[in-house]
């Protein structure tokens, strides 16, 4: 047990050193870069809210300016540590039938200043609310999951209001943008940086043409929500020409609904039915790639027998457990945003800019990389059957947090973290206390 926590404590020490050490360069000055290093662990910590405050009782600083300068008034590039995140994630968590999910957060906001607070729906509850709403993307692999995009959904009220865009220091000529072109953009990034995955799986608010042919063009298989009246262009054996999900679905005979083993996150009340349409040649769509893939039409079943549907792209004779372990992806992705958000602060965010959105979601999903790949490093490898995407797929119910002692006295004492690298933190000097 002993010599378990110490492997452990050494895991931690040794990511946060080697993650200090891939951001510094980000920082024009070493004591930025401490700062940003305190504000990392403050994430990480065990406590129940990660306001700067408490941010800054954990880095033992007597005020929160430090903590707010990392977001605002610092100048560092906030998508330079998206790519950084996106690499250091990867380097463990890659794997060619990796899936890439495409999801979104609201975050409540009171007023009317901070970036691209509007009244909107609100994914996290249904409802409409003042909120903003963050476009993120996920990857997740049968080693783990960690987040390797984000972006900020700006609606019209905004991008038409040029001054409104100035005060929130929104970079020029920034337009308004669709959520659906919003996940082509953040899909063309990834591809761009040589990710390895090879499906997309994304909400209904994503789906469209755009995306379905945008992802054949690049040969990924895909798992799109999508309505009742979807219309397929593809001839199946119901509909010569082609015919809404609804449609299929009311003709497709009993025998065709399966009720598949639960899992982690698969519902045993559940039942599945799979639809392949015309079998296509992959030239079609790109004139380098060739090989036969289907198209086709995914239906669940819930235990109230509403039916939702997907619409899908694969090579021919994927079986419909993979299909669904794509899908199942989402869900996975949906618990991992509660757990960012209940554990490491990701709504807790106190700017109003821009860049302080992008850089507190940033280091939020840097923090989460930190716990998927340490949660992996330090777990026995899975093997065989295990190792297929839908059972290693894991839920997050909630993030391992690293090993501390007891110490009484104060929460925010930098002596009371065993795995925090205190080279040069504790050397720094204290801000001066802001009198009235």
């Amino acid at each position: 047990m002993v010599e378990s926590i110490e492997m452990t404590l050494e895991i931690w020490a040794s990511a946060l050193r080697e993650v200090k050490s891939r951001i510094r360069g980000l920082f024009p000055q070493e004591r930025v870069a401490i700062s940003a290093g305190l504000f990392l662990e403050g994430l990480l910590r065990d406590a129940h809210r990660k306001t700067g405050w408490m941010r800054a009782e954990a880095a033992g600083d007597p005020g929160p300016w430090r903590q707010q300068a990392i977001l605002g008034r610092g100048r560092w590039d906030a998508d330079a540590l998206r790519d950084i995140v996106r690499e250091y994630a990867l380097e463990t968590l890659a794997d060619a039938d990796a899936v890439l999910v495409i999801d979104e957060m609201g975050f409540v906001k009171q007023g009317k200043t901070s970036c691209g607070v509007a009244r909107q729906v609100n994914v996290s509850t249904g409802k409409m609310a003042n909120c903003q709403i963050g476009v993120f993307a996920a990857y997740a692999s049968k080693h783990g999951n960690a987040f390797v995009d984000r972006v900020l959904y700006l609606p019209r009220a905004w991008t038409e209001d040029p001054a409104r865009l100035a005060r929130a220091y929104v970079p020029a000529g920034r337009t308004f943008a669709t959520k659906s072109r919003l996940a082509l953009d953040m899909i063309a990034r990834i591809v761009a940086a040589d990710v390895s995955f090879s499906w997309v799986a994304v909400d209904l608010v994503y789906s469209g043409v755009d995306i379905e042919m945008a992802l054949r063009r690049r040969s990924k298989g895909y798992v799109l929500a999508v309505s009742a009246n979807h219309h397929s262009a593809f001839r199946n054996r119901f509909f010569a020409e082609g015919g809404t999900a609804e449609d299929i679905a009311r003709n497709l005979d009993l025998s065709v609904w399966r009720s598949l083993p639960p899992g982690e996150a698969l519902q045993a009340s559940e039942s599945w039915a799979y639809c392949p349409f015309t079998d296509t040649d992959l030239a079609q769509f790109n004139k380098t790639r060739s090989g036969l893939w289907t198209a086709g039409l995914l239906i669940r079943r819930d235990a109230n027998q509403a039916l939702s549907y997907f619409s899908t792209w694969s090579p021919v004779g994927t079986e419909i457990e993979t299909l669904v372990a794509v899908h199942q992806c989402c869900r996975i992705v949906e618990e991992g945003l509660r757990t960012a958000t209940n554990e490491l602060g990701l709504d807790h965010n106190e700017t109003r800019s821009w860049h302080g959105w992008h850089r507190h979601v940033s280091l939020v999903m840097l923090a989460f990389a930190m716990v998927s790949t340490v949660r992996h490093k330090a777990s026995v490898e899975p093997s065989g059957a295990v190792g297929r995407l839908m059972e290693t797929s894991r839920r997050f119910e909630r993030l391992p947090r690293p090993p501390r002692k007891p110490k009484p006295g104060s929460l925010g004492a930098a002596a009371a973290v065993p795995w925090q690298d205190q080279s040069s933190e504790r050397s720094r000097k204290p801000l001066p206390v802001k009198t009235q």
